[in-house]
């Protein structure tokens, strides 16, 4: 009996410390192991389906967005994704790569210099220009491209943990 009561404090233990780990392969990079210039990027190619269920998540049913003949007779000459819905690809490096989890967001500024297209592949890229230790923020150069061409460009600024 003494033995399986050890067995299972030592199942109890292995489970919190693999929680424990879970938690650390998770966790992005802590301030102090930030530096200005780091850069990362994250890629994706948009389709008819992520902007039709963007607009069922946003409510934003802009026909310019969903209506063909509507679009046509636009300045874009077609339908075009959201402009939000691309920026969206900037949170997705700050939020998983760079800081990663565990930042929050403080402030984020865009501006929307192109339109992007169904079938066209976004670049989002995020780049470390200014570290704040006093508050623990980190400033960060935004920008989202598509062969090369500026589409959205912008700065944010985010709350980064630190390892103490």
């Amino acid at each position: 009996m003494l033995h399986c009561n050890m067995a299972a404090d030592f199942n109890h233990h292995k489970e919190r410390t693999d929680q424990e780990m879970t938690y650390l392969e998770l966790h992005g990079y802590y301030f102090e192991d930030l530096e200005e210039g780091m850069t990362d990027v994250y890629g994706k190619t948009m389709t008819d389906a992520d902007i039709v269920m963007f607009s069922g998540i946003s409510g934003d049913i802009n026909p310019v967005h969903l209506n063909h003949e509507f679009a046509n007779e636009t300045i874009f000459e077609g339908r075009i994704a959201h402009g939000m819905l691309t920026a969206s690809l900037i949170s997705t490096v700050v939020g998983t790569k760079l800081p990663g989890p565990g930042c929050i967001y403080v402030n984020q500024s865009l501006r929307f210099k192109a339109p992007v297209r169904a079938g066209e592949t976004v670049t989002a890229r995020v780049t470390v220009t200014k570290l704040l230790p006093e508050k623990r923020f980190v400033e960060l150069k935004t920008v989202c491209l598509v062969a090369n061409k500026v589409v959205i460009d912008g700065e944010a600024t985010v709350m980064v943990p630190t390892k103490g």
